[in-house]
């Protein structure tokens, strides 16, 4: 990346937004009063708040450089990752799941687990969680040293340092509350910084039209760039995302619905909604933007290849990763260009605030509170979480500096969702629907599965890609379907040895299960709705049925 001629007026614009961000954090200080208000916002934000924030914070590093460079090498392909990856398993967890999440009033998915097996299981779940967090969070973190290394000049342990500081003084002051109406606002200063690239580019080629022809003889894939099904078969596939079994299974459906519904990074945003209507309301408000995000990242990435023959290619001094920041170069203006500079920032803090969030209320309520130091006052559990989330972003410092190390964050952060994602929801959905599923078999599936995905991906994985490609493709391709592949293995695993553990071991009684459980309610569980009339057009099956339609008829259109 080539840094950006930003002047005094850009820096300004950055200035006004940091400034917002941390004004946001300490007014949202003033409504804490106790650990829920801190960790889970009291559970008293309405739907609109809390469905912008669960996608802006998944809107991170991988959603704008990662989607926009595999937009430019890979082409409309790329739309699996939302039409396929995304939108089925947000509309799965409001319709089916969140009425068990926040009907029991569980504060956490280790919580969930805990309640609905055993302690072993739990435990495992939640350090498991915590160590993915952290991960995570370097990665977003080393995402946005990168941008404002290369676009302001900074060195990148500065960035780093100064990324994590101002992510640190909202979160520390506002708690949840704080992360929640940030990302709020992030994900209107995101949209604000990518749509002008968009439409300026789009006019500048010469519409979809324009487009098209430019990218298909500027690129080597050729007309494979505007072709999303296209080399997907089984024994022979040659499209860069793998077989459609991988397409459908590994991505659609177990890394998908792995992510979405078991991953609480997204589920606390739902929890932190003021009734369970809201919180069904959270996931499904949040897959509308979701469709069309493509058009703000994938787009982008096809416009640089129209623009700028060889783009990304060896020798021309560039890199896929660099499609985002070369549009801004080649058309903001300054002023739009300060504006477009701070959405590529606040689509890193918001990811790694998301991260964050999550890990001090699993650290907090999972593992200090259960087994550490149990029945103290609550003040010290609010210590406690505002202690972890700064313990939570100086590790994330650290693990920055690992993601430095892999040449392709999209391939390192899937290879983390295949390990610690997948095992979660087979063992999730099992237990979910199967009562006689006992409380060890939730526990030895979850640790097979993630050694099933450690194993695939290190061991077995590499070789078969290779030969059962039959040709010899780059390591990337290669390491996307291990990444798909090794999330089923895990899924498989799991699910096998769920069985069998269950066939040998003693289930918990019914009554034990009771809002636990599908078909099993609790009837003294209380109203969750807590007295809300719902409206007809906040109909879940409405607003969830309506997204699928939408995915539906887009992915016709682009097949």
């Amino acid at each position: 990346m080539t840094q950006l001629d930003v002047n005094l007026f850009d820096y300004a614009m950055l200035f006004v937004y940091f400034a917002l961000v941390v004004t946001i954090g300490v007014l949202a200080r003033r409504a804490i009063a106790n650990s829920e208000d801190f960790l889970l916002s009291g559970r008293s934000l309405p739907a609109w708040v809390t469905g912008i924030a669960f996608i802006s914070a998944n809107l991170g590093a991988i959603e704008i450089l990662g989607m926009a460079a595999n937009g430019a090498q890979y082409g409309i392909s790329t739309v699996h990752f939302y039409w396929i990856g995304a939108v089925p398993a947000m509309v799965f967890l409001g319709l089916v799941m969140m009425p068990f999440y926040y009907g029991s009033r569980v504060r956490s998915v280790p919580e969930y687990l805990r309640r609905r097996f055993n302690r072993p299981t739990h435990l495992w779940n939640a350090l498991t969680f915590a160590a993915a967090s952290v991960l995570t969070a370097g990665v977003n973190l080393y995402a946005l040293s990168l941008v404002i290394e290369a676009l302001l000049g900074w060195p990148q342990w500065l960035s780093i340092l100064i990324s994590a500081v101002f992510v640190l003084a909202y979160i520390t002051l506002g708690g949840l509350s704080g992360a929640i109406y940030n990302e709020v606002l992030q994900f209107f200063v995101i949209i604000a910084g990518l749509i002008p690239l968009v439409l300026i580019g789009l006019k500048d080629v010469g519409g979809w039209s324009g487009l098209e022809e430019k990218v298909v003889a500027n690129s080597p894939a050729g007309a494979a760039m505007f072709d999303s099904w296209g080399g997907t078969g089984v024994g022979s596939w040659t499209n860069p995302l793998g077989d459609w079994i991988g397409i459908a299974m590994g991505l659609g459906f177990v890394l998908s619905f792995g992510y979405w519904t078991t991953n609480f990074t997204e589920v606390q945003r739902a929890l932190s909604a003021k009734n369970l209507s809201a919180a069904e309301r959270t996931p499904l408000i949040g897959a509308f933007p979701k469709i069309f995000i493509p058009a703000l990242t994938i787009i982008p990435g096809l416009i640089v290849i129209a623009i700028f023959p060889g783009f990304g290619e060896a020798g021309s001094g560039t890199t896929f990763n660099d499609a985002i920041p070369a549009l801004m170069n080649h058309y903001l203006p300054n002023g739009t260009l300060g504006i477009a500079v701070a959405g590529l920032l606040a689509a890193f803090m918001a990811g790694m605030a998301a991260n964050v969030s999550s890990l001090n209320t699993v650290w907090t309520y999972d593992i200090w509170q259960t087994y550490i130091k149990k029945d103290r006052p609550d003040s010290y559990y609010l210590r406690v979480g505002r202690v972890v989330t700064v313990v939570g972003i100086l590790i994330g410092i650290g693990t920055a500096f690992i993601a430095s190390q892999f040449g392709n964050i999209m391939n390192y952060i899937q290879s983390l969702f295949s390990f610690f994602n997948a095992p979660v929801f087979a063992t999730f959905i099992i237990g979910m629907f199967w009562k006689r599923m006992t409380p060890w078999a939730g526990f030895f599936g979850l640790v097979s599965g993630f050694l099933a995905a450690l194993a695939f991906q290190y061991l077995v994985g590499p070789n078969v890609a290779y030969f059962y490609s039959g040709q010899t493709f780059d390591g990337e391709l290669n390491a996307q379907m291990v990444n798909f592949y090794g999330a089923i293995a895990a899924f498989v695993v799991d699910a096998v040895v769920t069985v069998v553990v269950t066939l040998f071991t003693t289930p918990r009684p019914v009554h034990e299960l009771k809002g636990l459980v599908w078909g099993v309610p609790d009837p003294d569980a209380g109203d969750p709705h807590e007295g809300y009339v719902r409206k007809w057009y906040e109909s879940p099956k409405l607003l969830g049925f309506t997204a699928l339609g939408i995915v539906a008829v887009l992915s016709i259109i682009f097949i």
